[in-house]
C-alpha cells in the first residue's frame, strides 16, 4: 500500500528548503574572536600543525567523519541510466541515512563523466578531503573496474554499496535462512537472476560464506551464463556453468535459493513449487518483486521470503549495513573495508536477529512482538541495536586484520559511546526537522 502520493514526494523534496541536506556550522562565529579563530589568523595554527604532520588532519578538521557519496547516475535502483542530475536526490537521501543512523557526515558528488577512467581520476583527487568513499548507482561492469582501481590507489575505505551492502545484508539473511531450514550452506544450490553489480557481488560474498561456485546458476538478460556463450566479461565468466543447463524454470527445479536482482514478476507459483522443500526466496526487484509475496506464500506456505520492501517480512535493506560499516571503519581510521570487515558485519546481523526484540522496535512496526523465525530472519532496519552490534564488529575486524590506524582499546565502552553519540546527533537533527509537518 502506497504511503504517499507523487505530489507529496515532490513537495517533500521541494519545501521548506530544496533538497534534503543542509550544511550547518558547529562552531560559533558571532564575535570578533570567533571570526579570528574560525578563519584568519587563527586558522593558520591548524594549517601549520597539519603541514608539519598530515595525520593531524583528523584532529583539526572533520575529514575523519566525512564520506563522499559518488555517482554518475548510470544505474539508479529501479530507474536505470538517468544521469547524474536525476540521480542526485538518491545521493542526498543516502546522506540523510548516513547521518540519521550513524552520525556520518556526507557530501554527495554527482559526476558527469565520460568513462571509468575519468571518474577514477576525479575521485582519486578527493582523498585529502574525505575519510571514505561510498560509490553508488554506477553500472556494471564499469563499477567493478572503478572500485578495484580506487581501492588500489587510495588509502581510505572505498565501498560500492550496490555491490557489498546488498551482499552483506542478503548474506546475513542466507545464514539464518539456512539455519532455520536445516541446510548446510556448502550444499545449497543457488539460482541468481541479475548479473549486474549486486548479483555478482552477492554471489561472490555467498562463496565467502561457504556456497560453492559450481552450485550457483546465474542468469542475465540473455539467459543462463555458461561457458558456451560468447561475449561474457570476466566478471560473468567467474560464474559460468560448464554447459547450458536450460532456462530459469529448468534450473530452479530442486534449487534451494532464489536470488532476484532483476525485474518484477519473473517467477511463477509453479517454479516455486518445483524448488527444494521450504525454499529460500530473496526477490529484491523494486518496487515489484520477481514474484509477489502473496503468490510465493500461496505456492509454498513455509518458504522463507525476503524482499526489498518494508511492507512485507524480511526486508533486505542496505540501511542495516552501510552507515554502521562506515562508522566502524572511520572510527578506527581504517585504510580499507576488507572482506573480513564485511563478513563481521554479516555475522553480527545474523546473530542479532536471534536476540529478543525490544518493545520500542515492535512499536515502530506496529506489532506486539517479533521473534526469530521464517518471517524474521534479519533485524528490522529501524532497530537501534544494529549500531552497537555491527559497528564494533567491523571495528574489531579492522583491528584484527591490521588495517586500523587508530585502534580502539575497549570495544564495550566504544559501543556505549556510540549510543550517546548517535542520540545526540539525532537530537540536533530534530531541531531542524521537528516543524516540517506543522
Amino acid at each position: 500500500m502506497a504511503l504517499f502520493t507523487r505530489e507529496e514526494a515532490l513537495e517533500y523534496h521541494r519545501s521548506p528548503r530544496r533538497g534534503k541536506l543542509e550544511v550547518i556550522p558547529i562552531k560559533p562565529c558571532a564575535t570578533q574572536k570567533d571570526l579570528s579563530l574560525a578563519y584568519s589568523p587563527g586558522v593558520a595554527e591548524a594549517c601549520n600543525a597539519i603541514a608539519d604532520d598530515k595525520k593531524l588532519v583528523s584532529e583539526y578538521t572533520g575529514r575523519s567523519n566525512l564520506v563522499a557519496v559518488v555517482s554518475n547516475g548510470t544505474a539508479v535502483l529501479g530507474l536505470g541510466n538517468i544521469g547524474p542530475e536525476a540521480g542526485k536526490p538518491v545521493m542526498e537521501g543516502k546522506g540523510v541515512l548516513f547521518k540519521v543512523f550513524a552520525d556520518v557526515d556526507v557530501y554527495d558528488i554527482c559526476l558527469k563523466t565520460s568513462g571509468p577512467g575519468q571518474l577514477i581520476s576525479v575521485v582519486e583527487t578527493l582523498e585529502p578531503t574525505f575519510g571514505g568513499i561510498n560509490l553508488e548507482d554506477i553500472k556494471a561492469p564499469e563499477c567493478f573496474i572503478i572500485e578495484d582501481a580506487l581501492k588500489a590507489s587510495m588509502n581510505i575505505p572505498v565501498f560500492h554499496d550496490d555491490q557489498h551492502g546488498t551482499a552483506i545484508i542478503s548474506g546475513s539473511a542466507l545464514l539464518n535462512a539456512c539455519e532455520l531450514t536445516g541446510r548446510k550452506i556448502e550444499d545449497v544450490r543457488v539460482v541468481v537472476v541479475g548479473a549486474g553489480a549486486a548479483g555478482i557481488a552477492c554471489s561472490r560474498f555467498y562463496m565467502e560464506l561457504g556456497v560453492r561456485r559450481e552450485n550457483i546458476c546465474m542468469f542475465d538478460s540473455r539467459g543462463l551464463i555458461h561457458e558456451g556463450r560468447k561475449g561474457l566479461n570476466r566478471y560473468k565468466k567467474m560464474f559460468a556453468q560448464k554447459e547450458d543447463l536450460g532456462d530459469l524454470a529448468a534450473c530452479l527445479k530442486g534449487a534451494d535459493v532464489f536470488l532476484g536482482l532483476s525485474k518484477g514478476n519473473l517467477l511463477t507459483k509453479d517454479m516455486v513449487k518445483s524448488m527444494a522443500p521450504q525454499p529460500i526466496l530473496f526477490a529484491m526487484a523494486n518496487p515489484v518483486p520477481e514474484i509477489p509475496y502473496e503468490d510465493a506464500k500461496d505456492a509454498v506456505p513455509d518458504c522463507i521470503m525476503g524482499t526489498g520492501r518494508s511492507d512485507y517480512p524480511n526486508q533486505i535493506n542496505n540501511v542495516a549495513g552501510f552507515p554502521y560499516i562506515f562508522r566502524g571503519a572511520l572510527d578506527v581510521e581504517a585504510t580499507e573495508i576488507n572482506e573480513e570487515m564485511k563478513l563481521a558485519a554479516a555475522y553480527a546481523l545474523a546473530k542479532l536477529a536471534k536476540e529478543d526484540v525490544p518493545a520500542e522496535v515492535c512499536a515502530a512496526y506496529d506489532v506486539e512482538s517479533i521473534s526469530y523465525g521464517i518471517d524474521y530472519i534479519l533485524p528490522k532496519p529501524l532497530d537501534p541495536r544494529i549500531l552497537t552490534w555491527v559497528t564494533p564488529a567491523v571495528a574489531k575486524a579492522a583491528m584484527e586484520t591490521g588495517v586500523a590506524r587508530k585502534p580502539i582499546a575497549d570495544l564495550d565502552a566504544y559501543a556505549e559511546s556510540l549510543k550517546v553519540r548517535v542520540a545526540a546527533s539525532q537530537a540536533r537533527i530534530k531541531t531542524f526537522t521537528q516543524d516540517y509537518y506543522k
